[in-house]
């Protein structure tokens, strides 16, 4: 069985990112998958992205859009990326998969002038 499979039909993932401390913040985001990894479009200069620029291992599970888990969490590796390149091809994996909510929660953000990143996940274990 896939590595992602329990990850299939879900809106939501939970991602748990460490503080410098080891402490982890839990935080629920949207999610495409693409063949074996997992990408989320984020705010450039989020928490979790400064946590991960920091330290790339991070846990996910499904989740409920509250966060709360619907499964086992699983440990991974993330990136971002906020190349033209990386940003044109999550918004296009984004909006496949939301569609129309994700443009609103796009508009939004440009209203708020937010910069955004690509955070790929591939799943380690």
């Amino acid at each position: 069985m896939s590595a992602l499979k329990r990850f299939e039909n879900q809106q939501f993932i939970n991602i748990e990112t460490f503080r410098k401390n080891g402490q982890g913040v839990k935080t629920p985001v949207w999610f495409a998958r693409e063949g074996d990894l997992l990408y989320v479009w984020t705010g450039a200069s989020s928490g979790k992205i400064k946590r991960i620029r920091l330290n790339p291992d991070v846990k996910i599970a499904p989740a409920k859009a509250d966060g709360t888990p619907l499964g086992e969490w699983a440990p991974a590796k993330a990136s971002s990326d906020d190349s033209p390149e990386a940003l044109r091809h999550i918004v296009k994996l984004m909006r496949k998969k939301y569609g129309f909510s994700f443009t609103i929660f796009q508009l939004m953000g440009m209203i708020r002038r937010d910069k955004h990143t690509s955070l790929r996940i591939q799943v380690t274990g």
